[in-house]
């Protein structure tokens, strides 16, 4: 009986890794272009990319002289260390990875999904597990060694992906409470320290600490947003941040 190939495995987040139907590949790429080249291809699987697409991806607004060969040489080079099927095309390029494919990036943007829809449904069991998933991936910094747009819009949606997260995980730990709200207060402080202004990040993080009773601490938490949403935009706290303060209080 024959095994059945491996899965494939693209790691864009964190070390750079690419494992084809169980064969690792990732060391055999040309170099730093050889690895841009591939994860923009992976990030846009769904698209046919022109090369000029491809060389502004891996060259910038600094293109090689003869671009184009440059180009050609590095997309050779890469078939060479994946296969002559994977990446297709000539024009335009496009990437067709053997399946099942596993994409870290990809899996993040769907866990948070799948997270918020269990929020939705308060099926917090689920949404705590699948929140942990999205959380590992997106955390981990994507493709540090460029700084290309393309890149950097990935950095901004993960960073997003990570926030979106992290107030999924907070609301399941304090919805199943006992020994999951410590992890509802330290998922919303690290919410914070991404995007300070999330008022639904100053809520979790309220509704923590009188979870697990620190009401004072709570209420000083409430002073802090409602002195920093002044300051900042000029504005109050919102409805469910004001009401919950009320709470506190009676």
């Amino acid at each position: 009986m024959t095994e059945s190939p491996g899965p494939s495995r693209v790691q864009l987040c964190g070390p750079f890794a690419v494992e084809l139907t169980g064969r690792r590949v990732d060391r055999a790429l040309p170099g730093r272009q050889g690895r841009l080249l591939f994860a923009y291809l992976v990030v846009s699987r769904s698209q046919h990319i022109t090369r000029d697409a491809l060389i502004e991806a891996l060259w910038g607004d600094f293109p090689p002289a003869a671009a184009g060969a440059a180009l050609s040489v590095v997309i050779a080079k890469v078939r060479a260390a994946i296969g002559p099927d994977i990446i297709r095309g000539r024009a335009d390029l496009f990437l067709r990875l053997p399946e099942p494919a596993h994409i870290d990036v990809e899996t993040a943007v769907s866990a948070v999904h799948t997270a918020e829809s269990s929020i939705a449904l308060r099926d917090w069991r689920r949404a705590w597990a699948v929140s942990l998933t999205a959380q590992f991936v997106a955390r981990r910094p994507f493709m540090p060694e460029t700084d290309a747009a393309w890149a950097q819009s990935w950095r901004r949606r993960l960073t997003d992906t990570h926030a979106r997260a992290l107030e999924c995980y907070s609301t399941a730990c304090l919805e199943l409470g006992g020994p999951e709200l410590p992890g509802a207060e330290r998922a919303a402080r690290e919410l914070l320290e991404i995007a300070p202004l999330r008022e639904t990040g100053h809520l979790l993080l309220i509704r923590a600490l009188a979870a697990r009773g620190n009401v004072a601490e709570a209420l000083t938490a409430y002073q802090r947003v409602r002195t920093l949403l002044r300051e900042e935009l000029g504005i109050d706290p919102c409805q469910a941040l004001q009401d919950t303060y009320a709470d506190l209080l009676a």
